[in-house]
């Protein structure tokens, strides 16, 4: 399986922000979207970055008193592994372990096309090893003509 096929289920609505956004913004847009991280964009939408609830925690750990002047860029992670809609999602299950990452843009050629994450990766994996089990099963008990 791809992570095009995942795109292909979920779709490739990416919601952004801007590197000038406040964090108490940023923390609404979170609860608001039910979502997980927000990919940081310029004016004219160029990625710079990702912010994470864990990278508002961080601030809020480290600078309570500035919280509620921080903006997004200073908290911002801009190191971004990026995946392409050909990429196996065995291999990015593996990158986002390793990097201890939980979401990945997508992009192709150069444009960015979808977001994924690791509980959109998992639950590729889980519908594909639930199909191929069942089609075993189905196989074992006769069910298809030899």
């Amino acid at each position: 399986m791809k992570v095009k096929d995942i795109l292909a289920s979920k779709g490739s609505r990416v919601i952004t922000t801007h590197e000038d956004s406040m964090i108490v913004d940023v923390m609404a847009i979170f609860f608001a979207n039910k979502v997980g991280s927000l990919l940081v964009v310029d004016k004219n939408d160029k990625i710079l970055g990702l912010v994470a609830p864990s990278d508002v925690l961080k601030a809020v750990h480290q600078k309570l008193d500035k919280v509620p002047v921080m903006k997004v860029k200073e908290v911002m992670v801009t190191d971004l592994i990026v995946a392409t809609p050909e990429d196996d999602i065995a291999y990015i299950q593996n990158i986002m372990t390793e990097n201890r990452v939980r979401h990945i843009p997508v992009l192709e050629s150069g444009k960015l096309v979808g977001l994924v994450s690791i509980g959109d990766v998992v639950k590729a994996q889980m519908t594909e090893k639930n199909v191929e089990n069942k089609y075993l099963k189905d196989y074992i008990e006769g069910k298809y003509p030899a």
